[in-house]
This record gives structure tokens, sequence and C-alpha cells, in this order.
């Protein structure tokens, strides 16, 4: 069972509850590198064009860590694309809402669309009467998930667990660069780029991936 993630010298909680069954690859038997490792450009704050919005590796760590719970990603391959997307989405977790070109509602970590935003927090038994005084609009349902760290780095694996078929899943599953490919082509639906590629190849890599 994966133990812990470091970062820097800040050992995390385990991952996995006693009660959950431990996955079967090896590279959850050891610890992680530090975050930092994967997301370099996220060790400050300083300067951030967003400092609201902006969190360091360090800060966002515990609730990546939280997301994984609470959607039970129990695969190196699932977490790399999970991390790799919302370092890519959100700049190295500089923003949470969507600047370019900013479309009204767009945001969490891994920049979802409002209807997807709207479909998450309708998931949250925590925002039941917050998201009905805030209706459909989009703005304030964005609102409502960024205001909560666990939230708003939650969205990238609730993502994962709701939206993608099980097909994909078990391509992430497999740790291989074709099986990203499927995630980011088939459920996200956008492009693959040399950039957001060699993201998830640091991320990967970190992870004990081969990236091929």
């Amino acid at each position: 069972m994966f133990a812990s993630l470091i970062v820097g010298a800040l050992v995390l909680p385990s991952l996995f509850p006693p009660s959950m069954a431990a996955p079967a690859d090896a590279l959850w038997n050891r610890a992680l590198p530090s975050l930092l490792t994967m997301v370099p450009k996220a060790s400050t704050c300083a300067g951030a064009p967003s400092p609201a919005e902006c969190k360091t590796a360090d800060e966002a760590a515990p609730f990546i860590n939280q997301s994984f719970r609470t959607y039970a990603i129990t695969s190196p391959g699932e977490a790399a694309a999970i991390i790799s997307i919302m370092a890519f989405e959100s700049g190295d977790f500089k923003y949470n809402i969507n600047h370019f070109p900013g479309t009204a509602g767009q945001g969490t970590r891994n920049m979802q669309y409002p209807e997807y935003n709207l479909k998450y927090a309708q998931s949250i038994p925590e925002l039941k009467d917050k998201l009905a005084a805030a209706g459909t609009d989009p703005k304030a349902v964005l609102a409502l998930l960024t205001a909560n760290g666990a939230y708003d780095f939650g969205s990238a694996a609730w993502f994962l667990k709701t939206q993608c078929s099980d097909t994909i899943r078990g391509g992430l599953k497999s740790g291989s660069l074709a099986g990203w490919q499927a995630y980011i082509t088939q459920c996200v639906q956008t492009t693959v780029t040399p950039d957001r590629q060699a993201g998830w190849e640091k991320v990967a890599k970190a992870l004990g991936l081969s990236g091929q």
C-alpha cells in the first residue's frame, strides 16, 4: 500500500485508508517523491498574476491526496493523468478561474467547463443548500467550488471517475502513453500538444512510469 506523499519535510497522511485493498502495482509500495518534483514551477506564489488563486505544491498536496481517497484513485497511471492535467490547465497551480479567453464559469484546477462544474457541485452533498441559492449561474457555481481547496483540487479526480469510461481508465492504469493520449483526446476531448505531453511525462517519470 502507498504509504505517504512526501512534500519537502512534510509527510502527509496515507492516500489510502486501511480498509482499501492495496493496489497490485508495486509502485504504490513506496513513498512518492515531492509534488514539487512533478510541478517544479509551483514552489512559490510570489509574483503570481492572480495571488488569490495561486497555490504552491506544498499547499496543493493535501487536497490532491484527499481527492485520491474520495474518488478511489489507486493507480500511478491515473494519478499521473490527474496531477499533470491540473498542473497544465492551471498554469502550475497559479489559476483556478479561466482568464484566457475568460469563459464565464470555467475553472477549478483542471479548468472544467461550466456544465461539468454544475454536475460536480451537484455531486457534493455539503453544497446542496448553497447550490440551491446559486442556481445554475455559472460564476456562482464556480465560486462555490473554488472557495474550498478540497473541491477545487478534487475536480480532476471526480471528472476521471464519473465522466471517463472504464476503457479510458484501464488505459491510464496501464501507465502507457497511448492510454494517456486516449484520455486527453477521447474523455477530456482536447488535443495532445508537445507541452501538455511533456508535463505528463515529467509526472509519469516521477511516479515510476516509463512514459512509453
